[in-house]
């Protein structure tokens, strides 16, 4: 079993589509272009899963600088996904953290010396 990357797909090339462009090599049991989460709109990439990796290798070799699409595609075996670090920097994060919410806990943003326990 393969996994490959296809790159510099066409906006509107589909997963019916690529299917069936890598389906001439063999049997494909998946197949994902990977689309924006917010807009929707592809991303210019997806993947192809091939059981046969004989079969996936020649269709890294015939499709890798074909045109599909209009696009010339870059097609290899897929590296697995590296564990980034959560993004932290860059703003938006939501939460309090460093809101100015820490430190007295009062009215007063004294310290706790005056209440009489």
């Amino acid at each position: 079993m393969k996994k490959l990357y296809v790159g510099n797909l066409s906006y509107s090339t589909t997963e019916d589509v690529l299917r069936e462009s890598f389906s001439r090599f063999g049997q494909v049991s998946d197949v994902a272009v990977i689309s924006d989460k917010f807009t929707g709109r592809s991303r210019g990439f997806g993947f192809v899963e091939m059981p046969e990796d004989g079969e996936a290798d020649q269709a890294i070799e015939a499709m890798h600088g074909a045109e599909l699409d209009g696009r010339t595609l870059t097609v290899n075996e897929a590296r697995p996904k590296e564990a980034r670090p959560p993004r932290r920097a860059g703003g938006g994060g939501g939460g309090f953290s460093g809101g100015g919410f820490s430190g007295g806990g009062g009215y007063g943003g004294g310290s706790d010396d005056d209440i009489p326990f």
